[in-house]
């Protein structure tokens, strides 16, 4: 405001210079300067009132933005503390919620206990009756030899000495030792020892101190290891169907070692230059050239030498390839089929399996788990066997098939490189002999 008070007096001043005379207006003018400083003073001044104030102002700011962090700090702590306090004391409430059922749960089981042993209603006596019978329970897993009969691998029912320790039984004899099964029939003899846990055994009898044997899965690994199989039975089990697929095996596998050897015993392409290939069919080179070159590529150049005629040349050169490819792709097609029919017979054996396995089902019922898991297994047999062959039949016949299709068209190059040789320059070898010959016999 006072810059435009002071813009407005002397644009007046210029206004009334103008009109009066030079003796005034050099007054004027002084008066206006002096009035110019004071203001510029005044200003002056003003800025540095203005300049303390704002570092005053921004002194205090920064002193209540202090106070306001330092009050959010106690603020979050505060906060913290509250929710741990809470935290605290819902966790305690679980805890202890868990111990109450765990309570109820370990007095239903004493009082179903209580019931089932038909004891004393009272609780000191049942606790008494209680302490009695784990010690019979305690004395009982303590080792104590008992001489009882049990059925041996050679089926005799016979008395030994027998070791239980809860679900575990062992025995020893004069000769044998070994572990021992419940059965409906009484203790039979699951795994017979030798060497030195045999030895262990009859030394923990003698002694009451010593190592022993024993199956952690209660004699389902025993079971596992005595139900071993061999290929041969496991095949067997298969049925009727398993035989086709066998004789399918065994002829993919006869051709396959029959292409195999023709196939790999092939004599290699030599690769020829067109100026190589030329001279060997131009009289400036001899048959014994060629002596290096053998099988379907020696055909092919002695045919080229045979023939004069292009056109005639190029359809025995054809005929020899096809021939050839005939030859290559022989029986390979056996191999195709037999991966392909070999799952098939598989998933029909599966199918026969299953119907047998529903018949056995509807006569004795599904109550035996055993009669289902057997029925489906022993169908599921064929089905792995057609897998078994039509997988490595399949990879044969892709190796031999490649193989044979590699070879041919290394002939049909050399062929098509013979093709594209000029009529002149394809001249018998034997025709400088022959003519050599004329010339003597004239």
């Amino acid at each position: 405001m006072k810059l435009t008070a002071v813009f407005i007096l002397l644009v007046g001043v210029v206004g009334i210079i103008g009109s009066a005379p030079i003796a005034a207006q050099e007054n004027i003018q002084a008066s206006l300067l002096a009035d110019i400083k004071t203001a510029q003073l005044n200003l002056q001044r003003t800025q540095k009132s203005v300049a303390n104030e704002r570092s005053q102002l921004a002194k205090k700011l920064r002193a209540m933005q202090d106070k306001v962090l330092a009050l959010r700090e106690k603020t979050a702590v505060t906060r913290r503390l509250a929710d741990e306090n809470t935290l605290g004391l819902s966790q305690l409430e679980k805890r202890l919620d868990g111990w109450r059922q765990q309570h109820n749960y370990q007095q239903n089981l004493l009082t179903r206990f209580v019931r089932q042993q038909h004891l004393s209603e009272n609780s000191a006596a049942a606790a008494s009756e209680i302490l009695q019978l784990v010690a019979s329970v305690q004395s009982t897993l303590s080792p104590q030899w008992q001489s009882q009969s049990v059925i041996l691998p050679s089926g005799i029912i016979q008395p030994v000495s027998v070791l239980q320790l809860g679900p575990l039984s062992w025995y020893v004899d004069d000769n044998s030792a070994g572990v021992l099964e419940k059965t409906a029939n009484g203790l039979k003899v699951v795994l017979e020892f030798d060497g030195a846990q045999q030895q262990g055994l009859e030394t923990l009898k003698q002694s009451a101190h010593g190592s022993v044997t024993f199956d952690p899965s209660n004699s389902k690994a025993i079971a596992m290891a005595q139900h071993q199989e061999s290929a041969l039975e496991h095949v067997s089990k298969g049925g009727l169907w398993a035989v086709p697929i066998l004789f399918f095996a065994l002829f993919a596998l006869v051709i396959a070692i029959a292409k195999s050897w023709q196939l790999f015993r092939l004599p290699r392409i030599q690769a020829l230059s067109s100026l190589k290939l030329q001279q060997l069919l131009t009289q400036k080179t001899s048959a014994a050239a060629v002596a290096g070159i053998t099988g379907v590529q020696k055909s092919l150049i002695q045919i080229a030498h045979g023939e004069d005629n292009v056109s005639h040349r190029d359809d025995l050169l054809f005929n020899c390839l096809q021939s050839n490819k005939f030859t290559l792709e022989r029986w390979l097609g056996a191999i195709a089929v037999v991966a392909s029919i070999s799952p098939l017979l598989g998933l029909l054996g599966t199918v026969s399996g299953m119907i047998e396995t529903f018949k056995m089902m509807t006569l004795f019922g599904s109550g035996d788990p055993e009669v289902v898991s057997g029925g489906i297994a022993q169908a599921l047999i064929t089905t792995e066997l057609g897998l078994v062959v039509a997988i490595p039949a399949l990879i044969l016949n892709a190796l031999l098939s490649r193989r044979a299709k590699s070879y041919y068209q290394q002939l049909e190059s050399f062929a098509l490189q013979i093709s594209q040789l000029s009529a002149k320059n394809i001249q018998p070898i034997a025709a400088p002999v022959t003519d050599t010959t004329q010339r003597a016999s004239a």
